[in-house]
Formats: structure tokens, C-alpha cells, sequence
């Protein structure tokens, strides 16, 4: 049943690939806009590549939301085609109103059009199928779907890059990401291996340890001086780097890391001909994660698309400040706490950098056990007049029946906000003054979804 669901998806991106062969054998420029995250400039990256590739041409804006405002200005441009990446299956009628076709590759709930009745837009999404968006495939991977037949099987790599910035990954790929894997290993673009999983082999192990974020080590990541306390408790030297370590102690380090995260020794999956920055594909999410957080989607979308060497050397300064921005928040999150409800947790800032990584913050709040697991973390960053809302819950929620882009969407529309995104992960933006009625009715439908 589930290849039947992927081979209706892979119709569905078919179709997508007919229409932009026919503008750009009319040699007309593609008006591409994609989401600013991880996934999103990973997304832009496999399309603008594969346009570039075929001779063609585009102009790609990268946003942090698909906004009214923001259409409004697509209303106004004389473009043939608009593909959108990673956002637009919330506003499929309004995008089917733009001057010319339009291709939407996006991988979130779909909430109201599916799109079926707009002559001028093909939709591709994963949840129009019957397949899971949040777990099996990525917006690079639908986009990288749409392109399948130009056989851009190179650009596999960059299409799991996105899945491991979204974080599908969990205990293997599943569903369209594990197909896209087979091809990606068949033809020699990925490899995998086993290894420790920590953020660097070259940076003293302490920080090597409390930058480890995926997986993350309870006790440890994010902790500066717990990662010390730990390797001096078990005879390590904490400022020696892991590559200068005698076999026997890497051993023994794995050991004991495992005790802790099983996950921190695990299959690592890397692209042979990258360059030795961009190899492992995770540490790529994070280089293009931290792009994003730091607002230079040029740097990160520059580095997808292979104009190297200044923007590679950019990207991992971002990361490492990103990292830095990450210990000061856990610390805040450990101090600080949530504020619980019956069903939910929030987290509310006004801090100019906790606003970047609020998210991430969530989700690294339960993956420590700071955070309570059982209520979802529903994060609140002031921005002038609106309120910036980010949510996040475990696995086992979701199997519960929590959807936060469910709940996020209602209650945000119920205020003249917008909202949206996956059951385990969601977005919003609604007004401040509304905050406390916003707060209390995403409680209410979260209840809802668990009772």
C-alpha cells in the first residue's frame, strides 16, 4: 500500500517536471520561493541546481514564512512559473490567483484547498497521498522528486541534507527518504559507515561534547562544565582532542557516551566528492541551520549551489556562534523553566538572540529532560506587535493524537493570525495583545486532541 502511495506522489512530481521542462525550453526564468530553514535553502538548492544544470534560469527569494504580504508582492511580478518550496499548501487559492503556473513541493499539512481545482498549480505533497510529511520525506525531498527525471541522482545528498534539517531522521530513514537513500548509496553519491556522533573530532573533547546537539547527551550537551566533570570522572582529559586519543580510549569514551544516548554511536551518512566541511550530511543541516538562524540564507543557499570557499568558511563561523547561542539558552531554559498548563508548556522570550533559536530550544529542552515530556512546548518570542510562536512535542505525543499544526493553525486563525506546519512541530504568528487568549485556547484543542 505505502510503494502504491509513493508511486501516486511520484505521478504527482511528474507532472510538476512537465511543466517546468516546458518554461524552460521557453526559456523562461523561474521565480522560486522557499522557506529560510535548513530544509528550505536545501530545497532551493536541489531545484535552482537542476534549473541551472538544464540551462535554464531563475530568481529565488528565501523567507521565514509564507506571509500575505508576501504574495501580495508575487501578485505584482510578471513571472511564467513560481515554484515554492517547503510552504504553500496553506495558501493554494491564493497562489492559484498569481499571474502565471505555479508548482508547489511542500511536505506540511495540508489544511483547507488540496489544490485539485486550480488549473494553474500542480501540488506535491506527501500528506495529498496518504504518507507522512513529518517523518518520510522532506520538502528537498519532494522537490528533489520533481527533478527526478532530468536524473539528477546527484543531488540525492543534498535532498537527505534537508530530511536530516528537518529531523526525520530517527532510528533510519523511512518511506520516501529511505528510496531516495537506495539511489543516493547505488550510485555512490552517499555512503555509510558507524562512528561516534559527536559535533567535532578536532575541537577539545569537552566542547566537542557540549556542542553535541543531535543526538543529544542528557547531563552533557549544551553544559560546558558537566562535559569536563564527566571526562574527568571517567579519566579523560578533556582538553585533548578525540583524534589524538589511543584507540583503546576512543573505546572506552564510546562506551560510555552509549550508556548515556545508545543513538551517539550510530550510522553516519556522508557524500565522498564534498568537500571535507559539507561531507557528513548532518553537519551540513547544521551549517545551513545556522545560515538561517543568522539570517545569511545567501551564504547557505551559496554553499548548495557551489560557490564555495568564503561561504563555506562563513557557514561553519555561523555554526560555531550558533552553538555558543545554544549553551547560553539551555542555561536560560535550566534556570528559568516553563510555564505548564493543563495540557501545554511555554517558554516566552523578548531576548533578541533566545528569539532565533526558540525552536531549537524546545526541542533540545525535552531531548535533555529539562523540559516536562508529556506537554508540548509551545515557544513565544515578542516581535513588536506579534508574537512569534514555535511548538514542539515528542513521537509518543503525536501517537497520543497531538497535532500542533493542527491546534497552532485554529487557534492563530482565531485571532487573525496564521499558523501551521506537522504534528510534531509547528509555527505561528498572532498578535500580542491576543497572547493570553492565544495561550489558552491552544491548551483547550491540545486537550482536546489527548482526551
Amino acid at each position: 500500500m505505502t510503494h502504491k502511495k509513493q508511486h501516486y506522489l511520484l505521478n504527482r512530481a511528474e507532472e510538476a517536471n512537465v511543466l517546468l521542462k516546458e518554461h524552460l525550453d521557453q526559456d523562461q526564468v523561474v521565480r522560486v520561493i522557499s522557506h529560510n530553514d535548513s530544509d528550505g535553502i536545501s530545497a532551493a538548492g536541489v531545484i535552482c541546481n537542476a534549473i541551472s544544470q538544464e540551462g535554464g534560469k531563475f530568481h529565488v527569494t528565501l523567507v521565514p514564512r509564507l506571509q500575505d504580504k508576501v504574495l501580495d508582492r508575487l501578485s505584482q511580478e510578471k513571472y511564467k512559473l513560481f515554484f515554492f518550496c517547503d510552504m504553500g499548501s496553506g495558501y493554494v487559492e491564493r497562489i492559484g490567483r498569481l499571474n502565471g503556473q505555479s508548482i508547489i513541493a511542500d511536505h506540511h499539512q495540508t489544511m483547507d484547498s488540496t489544490g485539485d481545482d486550480e488549473e494553474t498549480v500542480v501540488h506535491v505533497n506527501p500528506h495529498l497521498f496518504g504518507l507522512d510529511g513529518t517523518r518520510d520525506v522532506s520538502a528537498s525531498g519532494v522537490t528533489y522528486l520533481t527533478v527526478k527525471s532530468f536524473n539528477k541522482v546527484e543531488l540525492a545528498g543534498l535532498a537527505l541534507v534537508g530530511a536530516f534539517g528537518d529531523m526525520q531522521y530517527a532510528n533510519g530513514f523511512t518511506g520516501v527518504n529511505e528510496t531516495i537513500l537506495s539511489e543516493a548509496t547505488e550510485a555512490g553519491v552517499v555512503q555509510q559507515h558507524e562512528d561516534l556522533k559527536i559535533s567535532s573530532k578536532t575541537e577539545p573533547l569537552y566542547k566537542a561534547l557540549a556542542h553535541t546537539f543531535q543526538p543529544a547527551i542528557p547531563g552533557i550537551s549544551g553544559n560546558l562544565e558537566k562535559s569536563q566533570a564527566f571526562l574527568e570522572k571517567i579519566g579523560i582529559s578533556y582538553g585533548i582532542k578525540f583524534t589524538d586519543l589511543a584507540n583503546e580510549e576512543k573505546d572506552f569514551l564510546t562506551e560510555h557516551l552509549t550508556r548515556i544516548n545508545p543513538k551517539i554511536f550510530d550510522t553516519v551518512y556522508s557524500m565522498p566528492q564534498e568537500k571535507p566541511a559539507l561531507r557528513n550530511l548532518e553537519k551540513y543541516a547544521e551549517i545551513l541551520d545556522a545560515c538561517g538562524k543568522n539570517k545569511k540564507y545567501s551564504v547557505g543557499l551559496s554553499i548548495c549551489l557551489g560557490e564555495r570557499d568564503s561561504a563555506i568558511a562563513e557557514g561553519v563561523e555561523y555554526l560555531s556562534k550558533y552553538q555558543e547561542s545554544l549553551i547560553k539558552g539551555i542555561r536560560w531554559i535550566s534556570r528559568e523553566g516553563s510555564q505548564e498548563m493543563d495540557y501545554v508548556q511555554y517558554l516566552y522570550t523578548e531576548d533578541k538572540g533566545n528569539k532565533k533559536i526558540m525552536g531549537t530550544l524546545a526541542s533540545l529542552g525535552i531531548e535533555l529532560e529539562i523540559l516536562n515530556p508529556q506537554k508540548p512546548v509551545i515557544t513565544l518570542s515578542r516581535m513588536h506587535q506579534d508574537v512569534k510562536v514555535s511548538g514542539r512535542t515528542t513521537l509518543e505525543m503525536t501517537q497520543k493524537g497531538v497535532n500542533l499544526g493542527f491546534a497552532l493553525e485554529q487557534a492563530a486563525k482565531s485571532f487573525n493570525g496564521a499558523g501551521g506546519g506537522h504534528n510534531i512541530a509547528a509555527g505561528a504568528m498572532v498578535p500580542y495583545k491576543e497572547l493570553e487568549n492565544f495561550k489558552n485556547l491552544v491548551n483547550d484543542i491540545v486537550g482536546s486532541q489527548v482526551s
